[in-house]
């Protein structure tokens, strides 16, 4: 009875664990329809002009076999299989420039042979990508000669695909020398002679970037630039450039002018100028080459007629080519009114020399005055008692009278000499010369060696001190001249018996003028 038991139990146990592996095998089996995406980080996400790419697939349900579809949030380009392949690509203009990103919601769906279906919402992020602006091909540049030639980049010909907002960039390598493009695209030039010319014969192709902003992402973009083949007028060319000269009275003024034609410098038929002043002279354009020329002109002193201190006029320079076309060139000039600093500086040397001749001659008549008296006082030291006898000779020849004195209360007379005998006799002794003085001839020396020592250094001082040109220009010449000149005015000259018709025998020469002051400078 119990073995029968115990093996009930054991069959019971068999049955029921195999019942219950059957019936959990079932059950999972049934588990519920689901789908399954990637699961690594960022699958989701992807940048404009990216191509997105993954495989979705559906687990669960009863049937085996699944048809894939995208029932909600397609996009254009989208490509999503009954297979589940998905793979997108979003363009470059599917986020707004001033967004950074956009989201889309795909729905998917799953349905299996036994129509079990399942649906899921995606979340796909679109990241915005700055692209570059594009360039089209611009019109060719034609550049005129001497004028600022001015170009726009024509904005048609540039396209961004996030419109945005694009500026100019030059590229300074292919920018020729005085050339400038600015950042809303207008490029200026001024092309010199040598420019111009080599324009001419070898085109150039000025290359930029267009950049946009804010993203600054660049593209390269150029246009020909070539000379134009119009007939154009003949340039002048100052120099100095300056539209106003002031100058004064007998300053030389030298223009150099250079005259440029595109058409080649055989093109110029005639170059001259008009003056509104007739006293420029033609002869004043000089001309050196068929295409140079220079303009020299000194107006002198007397350009400017007082009470004026300066005169201004136009002058017009002009150029005509073959084709009758002329370019002109007007400048002003302002002549001021100057001294004649070189007939100012001769009348200052004739005032220097002459008042040294001056004192030159008069030291001179001094030295011949001096002479003189020594000579005369000399012989009259040597004559003192000869002369003095004549004296009292002739003073007793003329002084004595007979005199007769009767004596009173008697008959009786004396005869006697009279008293003008007496009186020249007591004068024999204080008589030297006749008729004048040593005292006078001493005195008469030494004021004319006072007064030629005195003139001697002062002159010498006048010759050293104003020797030069400079020194004469100094408004203290005119007061030392007048002060040596005072000096040549004697005192007593009727007293030293000076000749007022003296000539002197020596010339003014510079020498003789140089050997009584040193320091004299003759020009």
């Amino acid at each position: 009875m119990k073995k029968s038991i115990l093996l009930f139990s054991t069959v019971f146990f068999l049955l029921t664990h195999t019942y219950a592996q059957q019936g959990s095998t079932q059950t999972a089996s049934l588990s519920p329809l689901q789908l399954i995406f990637p699961n690594q980080p960022g699958w989701n996400v992807v940048k404009e002009g990216q191509s997105l790419q993954f495989e979705v697939k559906a687990v669960g349900g009863t049937g085996t076999r699944f048809l894939y579809s995208l029932t909600s949030g397609r996009m254009e380009e989208m490509y999503f299989d009954t297979l589940g392949h998905f793979s997108w690509t979003p363009s470059f203009d599917f986020v707004d420039r001033l967004a950074k990103d956009r989201t889309v919601q795909l729905l998917f769906e799953a349905r299996n042979e036994k129509d079990e279906r399942v649906k899921q919402v995606i979340d796909l992020k679109v990241e915005h990508v700055n692209q570059p602006p594009s360039m089209g091909e611009l019109k060719p540049f034609y550049v005129k000669y001497d004028v600022t030639n001015t170009y726009t980049i024509e904005s048609s010909a540039i396209k961004d695909g996030d419109n945005d907002p694009v500026v100019f960039v030059p590229i300074e390598s292919s920018m020729p020398e005085g050339a400038k493009l600015s950042a809303q695209g207008e490029f200026t030039w001024k092309p010199s002679t040598n420019q111009f010319n080599r324009l001419r014969s070898n085109p150039l192709v000025i290359e930029f970037y267009v950049e946009d902003q804010p993203g600054k992402a660049r593209t390269k973009g150029q246009f020909r630039m070539e000379v134009t083949q119009q007939d154009l007028p003949p340039s002048i060319l100052v120099i100095p450039s300056e539209k106003r000269f002031r100058f004064k009275e007998d300053a030389t003024l030298n223009l150099k002018l250079q005259l440029n034609d595109p058409n080649g410098e055989g093109d110029i038929t005639t170059f001259s100028f008009r003056s509104e002043s007739s006293l420029v002279p033609n002869s004043a354009l000089v001309k050196n080459s068929p295409s140079q020329y220079e303009f020299i002109w000194r107006p002198g002193y007397d350009f400017v007629k007082d009470p004026l201190d300066s005169i201004s006029f136009n002058l017009t320079f002009f150029a005509i080519d073959k084709a009758n076309k002329q370019q002109e060139r007007t400048v002003t000039f302002s002549i001021l009114n100057a001294v004649n600093e070189a007939e100012s500086d001769r009348k200052l040397y004739q005032e220097y020399r002459s008042s040294l001749v001056r004192t030159w001659d008069l030291i001179e008549q001094l030295k011949v005055a001096e002479n003189d008296l020594k000579r005369k006082y000399n012989k009259a030291r040597k004559g003192k008692k000869a002369r003095s006898l004549t004296s009292a000779t002739l003073g007793a020849g003329t002084g004595i009278s007979p005199l007769v004195i009767e004596v009173p209360n008697t008959t009786e007379k004396i005869t006697t000499i009279g008293g003008t005998l007496v009186m020249t006799i007591g004068t024999l002794e204080a008589t030297e010369v006749i008729g004048r003085s040593t005292k006078d001839l001493v005195e008469r020396l030494n004021y004319i060696m006072e007064k030629r020592n005195e003139l001697q250094t002062k002159g010498d001082i006048f010759a050293r001190k104003y020797g030069l040109k400079s020194s004469r220009r100094r408004p203290e010449f005119i007061n030392d001249r007048d002060e040596l000149v005072a000096l040549l005015s004697l005192r007593g000259l009727v007293a030293l018996e000076l000749d007022s018709s003296w000539q002197n025998k020596n010339k003014a020469t510079n020498e003789n003028i140089a050997k009584t002051f040193k320091d004299f400078n003759p020009e």
